[in-house]
């Protein structure tokens, strides 16, 4: 709109642009941001957060988008009354559209981060899954999506140990708060086809029932001691090992061996174990799991279960990556703002991955790109061809690269002014704007 008539009118200033690819994709969460400033925050984060730079605090982003100062990304995130639980909620109806109805596999884990200090909210001395024993920090359970190899977030829930219950605040267990989640998905129209999780939620009966009352399939762990009441009559028996071959993303193979262990009779919910020495029997690489899959199992179980490790590499991009430990907030109302901003930039990029462009694009993908101008973008010596999200992200990466580095030297251009150099950057942060791949609206 002409900018005399909106003054003239009185009409709201629209949004500065930054990437098409951002500005596009921030475009449907833009109703949930009653003022202008804030709506530029949540897109300047997205940026940001996408953005090479190791440290993703305020202040770090601020500079590498030409704010003056981070005040204005600190306000949005502390004062600003944007809902976090509407954005959330933007987020699940954009990727269950995205998914149209395509059967995904959840994968329920928790993960602990350190934090030093007592001011965090529900920071206690627990066991962080980061470090590998009891340490100082917090702990939330968490969701994600596996389509086709392509992680992508779903949920997360805050554990708050009973030492730091706030007024209002009910005490919750893991258990509970994964179960939850399930139901939330369940509400939220998902269509599951499998659901993964480790020991702690695999000995649980709680959550078994819940998995079992919306009568979805499960691959859980269990402890190598785990017991099953038996008549007097019946026995355990282990079966012959079977030698498989675990084929991982990338489409490499190992060697694995994996047995069924019968508790009496042969039951609906069946035993296994998988390793990759059955002599020897390494405990780091011996797992003990439990399934109401039923059929022969042998081949497909291990791959199955083996998807469970995407939840250790998605919540590793989301840490190195995206920055989510990254925040220097105390409060878990900001806290909880931060971690569902970085939801929404993992979110963007998993749209964008070549499994969920051929959702709806019949064309074979090669690279993700809807070509709409006469320049080829994957000409870039950098330019990555690959199918995974970390693939997807370096690409993103590169698109805004000119954008970045404009404004990075846009101060020296003031001092000497070169206007080759400012219509150059302008007309290549125009063809970068041609760059459009897809994304689920409608």
């Amino acid at each position: 709109m002409d900018v005399e008539l909106q003054i003239l009118k009185h009409l709201p200033r629209d949004a500065q642009p930054t990437v098409a690819l951002v500005d596009e994709y921030c475009a449907e969460y833009k109703d949930l941001f009653k003022e202008v400033r804030n709506y530029e925050c949540f897109k300047y984060l997205h940026l940001g957060i996408i953005s090479p730079i190791k440290r993703k605090s305020l202040p770090e982003i601020a500079k590498v988008v030409s704010i003056n100062s981070a005040q204005s990304l600190h306000h949005f995130m502390v004062n600003s009354d944007w809902s976090v639980k509407k954005l959330k909620n933007r987020r699940l109806k954009k990727l269950k559209r995205a998914l149209n109805g395509q059967a995904i596999t959840v994968v329920i884990d928790e993960t602990g981060d350190r934090k030093k200090g007592k001011k965090t909210d529900y920071v206690a001395r627990q066991y962080l899954g980061s470090v590998g024993k009891v340490d100082n920090g917090i702990v939330t359970v968490n969701a994600y999506g596996v389509y086709d190899n392509i992680t992508f977030p779903l949920c997360f829930k805050v554990f708050k140990p009973k030492g730091t219950l706030k007024e209002g605040d009910k005490y919750k267990t893991k258990i509970e708060l994964a179960s939850e989640i399930i139901t939330e998905l369940i509400n939220q129209g998902f269509n599951i086809e499998l659901v993964l999780a480790d020991s702690l939620y695999g000995e649980s009966s709680e959550f078994i029932k819940k998995l079992n009352e919306y009568e979805l399939a499960y691959v859980v762990a269990i402890r190598s001691n785990h017991g099953v009441w038996l008549p007097a009559s019946q026995s355990v028996r282990a079966n012959k090992w079977c030698k498989f071959e675990r084929t991982f993303s990338n489409q490499k193979s190992e060697t694995r061996y994996i047995r069924e262990i019968v508790y009496g009779k042969r039951r609906a919910i069946t035993y296994w174990e998988i390793t990759t020495d059955p002599e020897t029997m390494p405990e780091n690489s011996t797992t003990f799991i439990m399934t109401n899959l039923q059929g022969d199992l042998k081949k497909t179980l291990g791959d199955l279960y083996g998807l469970r490790t995407w939840v250790e590499y998605g919540f590793r991009q989301c840490k190195q990556e995206l920055g989510w430990t990254d925040y220097r907030l105390t409060n878990f109302q900001h806290i909880e703002k931060w971690w569902e901003i970085i939801f929404c930039v993992y979110t963007m990029i998993s749209l964008n991955s070549p499994a969920f462009l051929a959702l709806t694009q019949k064309s074979e993908i090669t690279p993700q790109i809807k070509q709409t101008s006469s320049a080829d973008f994957s000409h870039h010596q950098q330019w990555n061809h690959g199918c995974g999200w970390k693939n997807t992200l370096n690409n993103f990466r590169l698109i805004v690269q000119p954008l970045l580095l404009f404004w990075l030297v846009y101060p020296w251009i003031n001092i000497f002014p070169n206007s080759n150099l400012f219509l150059g950057f302008n007309h290549l942060i125009n063809a970068m704007n041609q760059f459009k791949p897809f994304y689920a609206s409608g």
